[in-house]
């Protein structure tokens, strides 16, 4: 094309950000809803997928309830819909969800199953069974999946929905159709009796159901709704169907009972925290376990967990802990952060059939003998993802630290060490490791007392690092104040004040060194916030 100039390059990258002319006309469809209903009789079904992504984008939320009472297909994933969303410079199931647009969805598949429950049980299935016509009769259940898990957690902002919201709003769902279910067949019962009580030959209206794959989210607040919710979901016309269960400050009472009503092929994590549990609590929740037969993941921080004192009886019940373990025949991740596991991750990992990927392990009182276990341990050359943050490595530890990290070298992808009282001359000897740990995505050594000098070398020696995208860095010692206590403890950095001028300087010089280095794709920030969007899974 002559007398247009090109950047090189700028041919063979695909515009992000440029939306498709199908796209164009799909906004502008349903951003007038009277339009959108009139044409949805003559709408090809291959354009809802586009129409429904433009109604999420732009929040239209009447004609987004209005696609999902119409939609053709069985299934309504988010996950396939949004995650790869090419009409849009981000995956929009990356961010935080709009509560109306979720709530428009929500009522979309109640309005759409009251409506197929009412025309199943309606007196028209009489007249039609006595009197039958030509007519065009029901036609059918479409929609049979809703999948709306993936769904990021980050935080409530005003026009967001938390998961435990997501999780109240679709069991107050469960229960109103529920309730109208209820009712119909109360009225289809009388209408099957004919005179003085005689029971009429009608036909036994075809069941109608809606499968919504939800990750929960329930805390003693909640747990109420929710149970009532799995009380009939076997039964019921629109079924809760969990992936990922999270529970937080519950009874072990009311723990067993909501995991006695989930689907035991469906949930792929468990996570319990905040429970106050103890090895006494997990003799009672842990054999409810063994029946999800696809459990990848168990996460179970903040159990109150102490080994360092054990009586004769919690021994048997640590033992106890460690056999149930074992009988999660596919878990992959264990989270036992904050527990207090000194000298017994022999005892605890050792009997696990498959190695895990994923270990958590902060502030968990690690002797070198845990180390030791670990770097010989079948787990370690499986690794992807390690959290060891609230372990003191400054001392004895260090050595083994550095032994474990070269077994894992290879397929670590996340490596968390925050607030492990690492100085710069440990820093040194962890730097030639570091260096070669290869397909290292994301690395958090928040809450060291690192000095600035420290850092340019943490950044310097991780730059061939061609995976890296994430790097979770302390405020540098530099920018406190002479009244700092060396060496510093993690309350220290947390609660002392931060020159904001210095580290301001410090951080364009880190920004600079980036740079210079081609690695503008590495974010190196000081915002534990990003850290919370990391998720096993994804990696």
């Amino acid at each position: 094309m002559r007398g247009v100039r090109v950047k090189r390059g700028a041919m063979s990258r695909p515009a992000v950000a440029m939306h498709s002319l199908v796209f164009l006309c799909a906004q502008k469809v349903v951003s007038h809803y009277t339009t959108l209903q009139d044409a949805l009789d003559f709408i090809p079904k291959e354009l809802y997928p586009v129409l429904f992504k433009a109604a999420f984008l732009d929040k239209r939320t009447p004609s987004l309830q209005q696609l999902v009472e119409t939609w053709p297909f069985p299934v309504l994933s988010f996950q396939k819909l949004l995650r790869k969303c090419q009409h849009c410079e981000y995956a929009l199931i990356r961010e935080k969800p709009n509560k109306l647009c979720i709530q428009a969805i929500i009522l979309g598949v109640v309005t759409y199953l009251t409506k197929l429950l009412e025309e199943r049980h309606s007196s028209k299935r009489y007249r039609a069974f006595h009197f039958p016509s030509k007519g065009k009769g029901d036609k059918g259940q479409r929609l049979k999946v809703l999948d709306m898990t993936g769904l990021q957690d980050e935080g409530q902002g005003p026009e967001s929905m938390s998961l435990w919201s997501r999780t109240v709003t679709l069991a107050k769902a469960c229960l109103d159709i529920s309730k109208q279910q209820s009712k119909y067949m109360r009225r289809t019962s009388k209408r099957r009796k004919g005179p003085y009580s005689t029971t009429l030959t009608l036909p036994i209206p075809h069941p109608v159901w809606v499968d919504v794959w939800v990750d929960l989210f329930v805390n003693s607040t909640s747990y109420g709704v929710l149970k009532d919710a799995l009380q009939v979901n076997s039964i019921n016309a629109l079924r809760l169907r969990c992936r990922d269960f999270r529970a937080e400050e519950l009874s072990i009472a009311s723990t067993v009972g909501l995991l006695e009503f989930l689907d035991p092929v469906g949930v792929r994590q468990v996570d319990l925290r905040f429970n106050n549990l103890g090895l006494s609590g997990l003799r009672v929740v842990l054999p409810h376990l063994a029946k999800f037969t696809n459990l990848a993941s168990l996460k179970l921080p903040y159990s109150n967990i102490d080994v360092r004192r054990l009586t004769v009886g919690m021994e048997g019940s640590l033992q106890y802990f460690a056999n149930q373990l074992s009988r999660l025949k596919c878990l992959k991740e264990l989270n036992l952060g904050s527990s207090r596991l000194s000298g017994k991750l022999r005892q605890l990992l050792g009997d696990l059939h498959s190695p895990l990927e994923s270990l958590e392990l902060a502030f968990c009182y690690l002797l070198p003998s845990d180390f030791a276990y670990l770097s010989q341990s079948h787990h370690t050359p499986a690794l992807k993802k390690l959290d060891l943050s609230g372990n003191n490595l400054s001392d004895v530890l260090l050595h083994p630290f550095l032994g474990l990290l070269t077994e894992s070298a290879s397929t670590l992808l996340h490596l968390d060490i925050m607030e492990c009282r690492l100085l710069d001359t440990q820093l040194n000897a962890l730097l030639p490791v570091l260096s070669r740990l290869s397909r290292l995505r994301y690395l958090g050594v928040f809450g060291n007392p690192f000095s600035a000098v420290g850092l340019k070398n943490l950044l310097h020696r991780t730059l061939g690092l061609a995976d890296l995208r994430l790097v979770i860095y302390p405020y540098p010692v530099d920018c406190y104040g002479e009244d700092l206590p060396w060496p510093p403890t993690s309350s220290n950095l947390l609660n002392g004040a931060v020159d904001e001028e210095k580290f301001s300087r410090i951080s364009n010089e880190l920004q600079q060194m980036l740079l210079s280095g081609n690695r503008t794709d590495v974010v190196w920030t000081t915002n534990l916030c990003r850290h919370n969007s990391l998720d096993y899974f994804s990696l």
